[in-house]
């Protein structure tokens, strides 16, 4: 036979009144919270993700001044440094060394150059030829203009002769005593001296003008060669390579005695008198750095005021090289390649909403933004504008008293709707 569970089973005993309505009451109060948070529950029940606050940056929007400006450290530079060449090839003969304070005008190095030497004194002694040759044109020239003149004299003296000659005839035929072919002959005679004359006078002003040409001509070539020896002269006095500015000698380039070709680096002097700072600044800053800007140095427990004075078209990892001097006069106790502390302002503006600048600026392009709403981070559309180092200005999408997830953001995983958790 199959056994039962009439051996297992047992009555039990009527729950009382109490228990019911206890139970009852629990029943109820739940149902009531259910309701109560429901819209709680449902708005994070669609949620996402959900993510810890700890994780994250929030940060809130204000208005207010705005600074744009670029921080940064910089060191000492020379506003004035020169490099010097050598002028012409030679020996380099070197009279300062590498540290030495120099004056301006001071000779720092000689170039023996033989071959300039004797280029001078061949162009010398080709001055000299031309202007043998100018004194020559000149006698030469008197000589030809007396020739002509006794010429043009001669003529002179044949037409008054003619001239005196038909005067005699005329009235030699007037009287009747000579025959009217003399009066002729002596007219004929008159004109032949007259053109005689008229040949010479034009001959002697033609002469007396091509004469002058060949003399200036002369000259000039005279005048120009005299030119090319004073140049010589200048090359042969710059190779005396003297100091442009007060200041000290940087680096030496060639050895004592060494043979240079024209146009090679001899020598940097340093002008201590002129320093600049110049900073390494992120290219993307750089566009808006212009020239004549204002900007703070500061350094040795002291600020001075400096303005940019250059900035470097070229881009070498990002960054732009840029310089500025001081405004006013070059603190004297500052030193060559010191660290100091430079702020160049970009821009000041009062009244602006902003947030403190994190990593939402970069992603997504800067073009949405996570709000902390009641404990969800929503995501909204935002249009930012000018940034500065530590603050973004706000154009749309965000109001003041929003709190915004500057950092972290990339835990949402671009979910619309983030529960966070604390």
């Amino acid at each position: 036979m199959i056994r039962d569970t009439s051996a297992q089973d047992r009555v039990l005993p009527a729950r009382p009144m109490r228990g019911r309505l206890i139970a009852g009451v629990s029943t109820v109060a739940a149902v009531a919270l259910v309701a109560f948070a429901w819209p709680s529950l449902r708005q994070a029940f669609s949620t996402g993700a959900s993510v810890s606050e700890s994780r994250l940056s929030i940060a809130a929007v204000e208005r207010g001044p705005f600074e744009r400006d670029i921080a940064a450290e910089g060191k000492v530079v020379a506003a004035v440094s020169p490099t010097l060449y050598a002028p012409n090839a030679g020996a380099v003969t070197l009279q300062v060394h590498a540290g030495d304070s120099v004056k301006k005008g001071q000779v720092l190095a000689v170039i023996d150059s033989p071959d300039l030497r004797a280029k001078i004194a061949q162009e010398r002694s080709n001055a000299d030829a031309m202007q043998a040759d100018v004194l020559r044109a000149q006698v030469d020239a008197r000589q030809q203009r007396a020739v002509l003149q006794r010429e043009w004299d001669n003529a002179r003296i044949d037409h008054t002769s003619a001239e005196n000659d038909l005067a005699r005839q005329q009235k030699a035929f007037d009287a009747g005593a000579v025959a009217g072919m003399q009066v002729d002959h002596a007219k004929d005679t008159l004109e032949k001296a007259r053109i005689t004359l008229a040949q010479a006078q034009s001959g002697l002003g033609l002469k007396d003008d091509s004469l002058k040409f060949d003399v200036r001509a002369k000259q000039l070539a005279y005048e120009r060669q005299g030119l090319l020896v004073k140049d010589l002269e200048r090359q042969l006095a710059d190779l005396q390579v003297r100091s442009p500015v007060d200041g000290q000698v940087g680096q030496l380039f060639v050895a004592e005695r060494a043979n240079v070709a024209k146009d090679a680096q001899l020598l940097s002097v340093i002008d201590l008198s002129a320093l600049e700072v110049q900073v390494q600044v992120a290219e993307s800053f750089a566009r808006e750095l212009a020239i004549g800007m204002p900007g703070d140095i500061g350094g040795n427990g002291r600020t001075w005021k400096g303005l940019v004075s250059a900035v470097s078209p070229e881009v070498v990892n990002n960054e732009v090289a840029a310089r500025l001097r001081f405004d006013g006069e070059t603190p004297g106790q500052l030193r060559q390649n010191q660290r100091l502390s430079v702020r160049v302002l970009l821009d000041r503006r009062d009244d602006v909403l902003t947030v403190r600048r994190g990593s939402f600026v970069e992603e997504a392009g800067g073009t949405r933004a996570y709000v902390l709403v009641d404990g969800i981070a929503e995501q909204r559309p935002v249009r930012l504008g000018a940034r500065s180092l530590d603050k973004v200005e706000i154009l749309q999408g965000l109001k003041v008293g929003d709190r915004v997830v500057i950092g972290g953001a990339e835990a949402f995983k671009g979910a619309p709707r983030v529960a966070i958790s604390r």
